[in-house]
């Protein structure tokens, strides 16, 4: 018996968790009423049709980025916790971020987050060319990183994998004088530190001077 009682926000809930774990082929609206339990013509009335569906559910997206809320005791720790926390939120929406992205609304799912990093870099006593410097290198930095982690996932297996060579190195003794880099290497990567690491670093040689090269004088 098809239930009677359904909300706009279940419809999103549902369909956005289907979009999540298989993609935007996935969601056809037939799927979405049988995951509801509910009639096709039920989906309809609250959502409109599939198109207006995948437009629900990119606004959706783009005000869910807009809730990261920095947390820390300075700026440096509040950028670095903005940019722990867009990383995650990009990494547990990949299709819904590239749904958002088609529909060429990108810029106006990081702006939140850029919004956040100006806050901060101000508090830190940074204005103008090198506030703007921090927000662009941090963004840069939580995209690339993503990107960076999605191919390797989707790469085919390497063999011999990267920790398979160092190992390979560090029994042979061939790594030169630092043997510990070699076992270090040939450890599998936390990708949560060494996120964390690099954008500490970033954050702390930006906020400590000038980077960007003044006019020159020659």
């Amino acid at each position: 018996m098809a239930r009677t009682a359904l909300t706009r926000d279940e419809v999103l809930d549902t369909a956005a968790a289907l979009v999540k774990e298989h993609g935007p082929a996935a969601l056809t609206m037939r799927r979405l009423a049988a995951e509801l339990g509910t009639a096709v013509t039920s989906i309809y009335w609250h959502v409109g049709n599939r198109e207006s569906l995948l437009d629900a559910l990119v606004e959706r997206t783009v005000a869910d980025l807009g809730t990261l809320r920095p947390r820390g005791a300075d700026p440096a720790a509040r950028i670095v916790s903005v940019a722990v926390l867009l990383r995650r939120a990009l990494r547990e929406r990949p299709h819904l971020v590239a749904m958002v992205h088609e529909r060429g609304l990108t810029e106006r799912m990081f702006l939140p987050a850029q919004r956040a990093l100006v806050h901060e870099a101000h508090e830190a006593g940074l204005r103008g060319a090198r506030a703007a410097e921090l927000v662009r290198a941090v963004q840069f930095q939580v995209v690339g990183h993503v990107l960076v982690e999605r191919n390797r996932e989707r790469a085919p297996a390497q063999s011999p994998a990267e920790t398979d060579l160092w190992a390979a190195d560090a029994a042979a003794g061939t790594a030169g004088a630092d043997p510990a880099l070699a076992h270090a290497l040939a450890a599998p990567v936390d990708t949560d530190v060494l996120f964390t690491t690099s954008v500490r670093a970033l954050v702390t040689g930006l906020l400590a001077g000038p980077a960007t090269p003044g006019p020159s004088t020659g």
